[in-house]
């Protein structure tokens, strides 16, 4: 973490990059495996349904596209040569994951909320204006991606420390102090 008068920057993790590139391209591997030589069973086994050819090609092309994506998403973002988390006086300036959106206004944030899903702690980013911010994605899948984070979580913008120097509490607590500070000045 970088910290200086103006802003502070948290780097992108290339460790944890390279572990969750690892992790890909091995279900990218296996998915293969599932569609090339799908594991022959003993038809009289009750579970024989679960290792039917379509079935097992099925499950192998989801896992090849689904970490495929994954894997290109985290090569290019070991390469990236960005911050992963800027937080200035303007606001937070977010490069760590694929609904990355850019700079959130200080002002637009209305309250901020750590939740966990599946074991995975995230930050949420309550807007005051969360539509201001959808209208700003060009990118559907994207968009569509932040349109759900704000049906199921009352937020669009999300930020996990998954990808970056940090750990989830460590994360909170700073961006609650600094919004806390930006509060006070403008109070």
């Amino acid at each position: 973490m970088i910290k200086n008068d103006d802003q502070i920057e948290i780097p992108l993790s290339k460790r944890k990059m390279t572990l969750l590139l690892i992790g890909a391209l091995a279900f990218v591997a296996i998915g293969l495996l599932f569609m090339i030589s799908p594991p022959e069973v003993n038809h009289t086994n009750r579970r024989a349904a679960l290792f039917n050819p379509v079935f097992l090609l099925f499950i192998g092309s989801a896992s090849v596209l689904f970490f495929g994506f994954c894997a290109v998403f985290f090569s290019i973002k070991l390469f990236d040569k960005k911050q992963g988390l800027i937080i200035n006086q303007k606001g937070i300036i977010d490069n760590s994951s694929g609904l990355s959106l850019g700079l959130v206004l200080r002002s637009d944030i209305q309250k901020i909320e750590i939740i966990t899903v599946n074991n995975q702690k995230f930050i949420m980013f309550i807007l005051k204006k969360p539509q201001d911010y959808l209208n700003k994605i060009t990118n559907q899948l994207k968009r569509k991606g932040m349109e759900i984070n704000l049906k199921l979580y009352g937020a669009p913008i999300s930020i996990s420390a998954n990808f970056l120097q940090t750990n989830a509490k460590d994360l909170y607590e700073l961006l609650i102090e600094k919004w806390e500070e930006f509060k006070k000045e403008n109070d």
